[in-house]
């Protein structure tokens, strides 16, 4: 897909033993843009969160939505993926695939290297929070009911956390741990528990869709992306 009016296009880069695919949204102008990074749910790059992205974009960031699961069967990826955020949560493939991505991100012309991003989402969610630790590229992530690493200590090494998560959810613990862990290192951090909210609440094409949780998460992920990710704009 291609439309020069709004720089979209999809792409194909080189990950740890594979290609992998992504999206890739541009706002207009010359930039240097900071960028996000969106990793996806179990359901893989769907047009929810192609639509991520774009939303994005229209804040001003560029973004590129990647595709874990491209060219293997799903179910095979995400055994493959769970396996590792279980065993060896800071050093596996889908860890390995997103430095990949950042990689290829900051090797486009206009985007700036020094304010980089990623926001995800379930399995996308732990992958951010766990890659995080690992990298210090990241300035900035917004984990939505992802899971935690392990160990939890690993996010004394982290950049700055936005985290949101469902209170009728297994992850709403995840996420009152993640907490304490972060103001613990002294990490900033805003993470919020939503009440009533379920599993998925941001994803507007799911049955879990909860409009009032997604729109305040989304206003506090670029309030904080904003100061983060833009303060030397």
């Amino acid at each position: 897909m291609t439309d020069s009016s709004i720089r979209v296009r999809s792409v194909s880069l080189p990950a740890t033993s594979r290609q992998i695919g992504g999206y890739l949204v541009e706002p207009e102008g010359d930039g240097p843009f900071p960028a996000v990074v969106v990793i996806h749910e179990a359901y893989g790059l769907n047009e929810n969160i192609k639509d991520v992205a774009r939303r994005f974009r229209g804040q001003g960031y560029a973004a590129l939505a990647v595709d874990l699961f491209a060219g293997r069967n799903r179910a095979v990826c995400m055994a493959r993926l769970f396996g590792g955020m279980l065993s060896n949560a800071l050093d596996h493939e889908g860890i390995r695939d997103l430095k990949a991505a950042l990689t290829f991100l900051t090797a486009q012309p206009r985007i700036d290297a020094q304010r980089l991003g990623a926001i995800g989402f379930c399995m996308g969610g732990g992958l951010a929070i766990a890659w995080a630790c690992t990298d210090n590229r990241l300035k900035a992530i917004a984990p939505f009911y992802g899971m935690n690493p392990r160990p939890l200590d690993a996010v004394a090494r982290s950049c700055p956390v936005v985290g949101s998560y469902p209170a009728r959810d297994f992850t709403a613990g995840a996420g009152r741990k993640l907490d304490a862990a972060l103001a613990h290192h002294g990490i900033a951090h805003d993470i919020k528990i939503y009440p009533g909210a379920l599993h998925s609440f941001f994803n507007d094409r799911g049955r879990s869709y909860n409009a009032a949780a997604a729109q305040d998460s989304w206003e506090r992920v670029l309030a904080f992306f904003n100061e983060h990710l833009r303060a030397t704009e």
